[in-house]
């Protein structure tokens, strides 16, 4: 997760029922909880709204996603570039089925961390099959 600026972020999934699926331009609500303590939350095109809790100074995180039932029943339709195929995403999301929500609560180990700048298009410009294997396993 790129945080982009202070209402967007960029992402890639690297692992799970949708491994392999990125976002650019995701607008979020982004809050400071406490000292070093962060919430960004956003509902997307699918249907699907996440809440993921940044922790950096203990490098974990914590996130829920609400998955609509349509994606727990086939995650692959999610599985490319959403930005290429948002009318798409909001087809499947109004042929629904949206219930049962499907709900995924998971912590996470926040494997890179840097100061990047605002805006850089360059930070999450390839989806995760075009990164090195282990990408998401480092330790910087």
């Amino acid at each position: 997760m790129y945080v982009k600026n202070a209402t967007t972020i960029d992402y890639r999934i690297h692992s799970g029922m949708v491994g392999g699926r990125w976002v650019k331009d995701q607008e979020v609500d982004l809050v400071r909880l406490a000292d070093d303590v962060y919430k960004v939350s956003w509902n997307e095109p699918t249907g699907t709204s996440v809440v993921v809790n940044v922790l950096p100074r203990l490098r974990v995180l914590h996130g829920t996603i609400f998955f609509p039932q349509w994606i727990e029943q086939d995650g692959s339709k999610t599985v490319l570039y959403q930005n290429d195929h948002l009318e798409e995403m909001r087809a499947y999301r109004d042929a629904g089925p949206t219930y049962p929500i499907y709900v995924v609560p998971e912590f996470a180990r926040i494997t890179l961390f840097e100061y990047v700048g605002e805006n850089d298009e360059s930070v999450v410009a390839v989806g995760p099959q075009d990164l090195p294997r282990g990408f998401a396993d480092r330790t910087n």
